[in-house]
């Protein structure tokens, strides 16, 4: 190796440095491109079956967003199995995993050279190192010997990133006791982007995880913030405990108390036995009340209650029952103006935000919707059973230049609906996601204010295709008044349904059967 040992004497002196791990990885990368000549490199840590990539070098953005379950990738799965280094053969006929993934070299790369390095730590397998050429030669040169000094060197700075990390998360946080006997479980859940706004989002979750404050989680239709109450949760060293869901617009007002407070035999017609409710089955964990504004005045008083003393009342019972559970609530509405309407009470909206936390929609995310875009094309190969799927630059582009007023939910039914497309016009188990797949129509965002709040064009441009059947065209319509009347109240569905006049709870059957809640 020319100037290898130079090369590797300054990427142990990097890998020793008191920088970032984001800056930790790059040096790496960065020195593995120079000394190998590589059209493509990644590192990926391993957890819970799965690599998930932490920096790469020559591939595609939305790999970042990826996640690669061994059983659905063969080459990693030998890997993750081998304990050394990897030589695939150029004519392996193991699918690559980055395959259509590596910029201005689209379509399936049957013959290239490829090798896979594990990062090992204490005989375990905390990640792995995959370094790939076009040139099906381009790694003969190099011994096994001086492959294994990189191995070292890439597992040594994976071990040191992921101690620290450690260290950081359990300093106040969680018993050293209950991180050894399980590891990954106060990271199990993940929340996909890099953009400032979600890195202060995600400050905001490990500074009050750890406590016992009510937290309010506001934010528009689909940005996850089910995800970000499944996070608190796992944060919190309420973690071995239950986390309960109860959606609250869901719930007829006829049985919403027996739903969160549960009830005797006898106490009304039906109640053939004694029934816990939601409070008493998140008893010492965390109880999570979806679109909390929904909730009728009159149990809204029987809710603060709960929140304030700590007991509650079965339906039909006497008895008052001690119960030690957090509340996590979450809406879309702005429950300071329902304060204000007289549709929610004050008291309970102070109690419920004692820690608000907003989450961003997905237009303020910046290039986190790539990272998405990746992380559902790859759950989308998964269910279809396709064996690569990558997404064209000019649908990337697209998802840049579009508002997604559905959000999250609405890039993962879009990535969905495309894939299946694609996949019954492909004759192969390869496919790219082209913009004639998707139905969404971009729309540059235009500089005047006043054009971006024009009545006319907030319908989302609503278009209806001939080619439709008329229950498609119809669905489109609908949902076009429904975002418009839901925009015009702001965001009320209440208000929205006598808009519309129709029943509310017509109106929230629509708008879930229509993706739109």
């Amino acid at each position: 190796m020319k100037n290898a040992h130079d090369e590797l004497t300054q990427l142990a002196l990097d890998l020793t440095l008191g920088v970032s791990s984001a800056d930790r990885f790059r040096r790496l990368l960065t020195t593995i491109r120079k000394l190998f000549n590589c059209d493509a490199s990644a590192l990926l840590v391993f957890k819970e079956q799965q690599f998930s990539p932490l920096a790469m070098d020559g591939l595609a953005e939305e790999v970042l967003g990826r996640r690669f379950s061994i059983e659905e990738h063969p080459r990693l799965e030998a890997i993750a199995r081998a304990g050394d280094i990897v030589r695939f053969p150029a004519d392996s006929q193991l699918a690559d995993p980055y395959d259509g993934l590596i910029p201005n070299h689209e379509g399936e790369l049957q013959v290239h050279s490829c090798i896979g390095f594990p990062l090992l730590a204490n005989d375990r397998l905390i990640g792995a190192l995959t370094i790939d050429a076009f040139d099906p030669t381009a790694f003969d040169t190099f011994s096994d010997a001086e492959l294994r000094i990189i191995n070292a060197l890439a597992a040594a700075s994976l071990y040191t990133s992921l101690l620290i990390q450690k260290l950081e998360n359990q300093i106040g946080v969680i018993p050293q006791s209950q991180l050894l006997s399980n590891p990954d479980k106060k990271n199990s859940i993940e929340m996909i982007g890099n953009s400032a706004v979600m890195t202060e989002l995600q400050a905001q979750i490990k500074a009050v995880a750890n406590t016992d404050l009510s937290v309010l989680i506001t934010g528009e239709t689909g940005v996850g913030k089910e995800l970000v109450a499944a996070s608190l949760h796992a944060q919190s060293l309420r973690n071995e405990q239950t986390l309960v869901y109860l959606n609250c617009a869901a719930l007829p007002e006829s049985v919403a108390e027996s739903e969160l407070f549960g009830h005797v035999k006898g106490a009304f017609t039906g109640a053939i036995s004694d029934r816990r409710g939601k409070f008493e089955l998140a008893d010492n964990g965390t109880l999570f009340l979806d679109e909390v504004g929904e909730l009728p005045l009159s149990l809204q008083a029987k809710l603060l209650r709960v929140l304030q003393y700590g007991d509650l009342q079965r339906v039909g019972d006497d008895r008052s029952l001690k119960v030690n559970t957090r509340i996590v609530a979450a809406t879309n509405r702005a429950l300071h103006e329902e304060v204000k309407a007289g549709r929610f009470r004050a008291d309970l909206y102070h109690r419920l935000s004692v820690f608000p936390i907003h989450v961003p929609p997905l237009r303020e995310r910046a290039k986190d919707v790539v990272l998405l875009a990746g992380f559902f094309a790859e759950k989308s190969k998964n269910k279809l059973g396709i064996n690569n799927i990558s997404i064209a630059p000019e649908v990337i582009h697209l998802f840049l230049h579009y508002a997604w007023p559905g959000n999250i939910r609405e890039l993962e039914h879009a990535i969905n609906r495309a894939a299946v497309i694609a996949k019954s016009q492909s004759k192969s188990g390869y496919i790219v996601l082209l913009a004639e797949h998707f139905i969404i129509n971009a729309q540059v965002e235009n500089d005047s204010e006043q054009d971006s709040e024009d009545h006319q064009n907030s319908a989302d441009h609503l278009q209806i295709n001939l080619r439709q059947g008329l229950r498609e065209a119809t669905d489109a319509l609908q949902l076009s008044m429904l975002k418009q009347a839901y925009q015009d109240n702001n965001h009320n569905w209440a208000a929205a349904a006598r808009q519309l006049q129709i029943d509310t709870g017509n109106l929230h059957r629509l708008a879930k059967r229509l993706q739109l809640k």
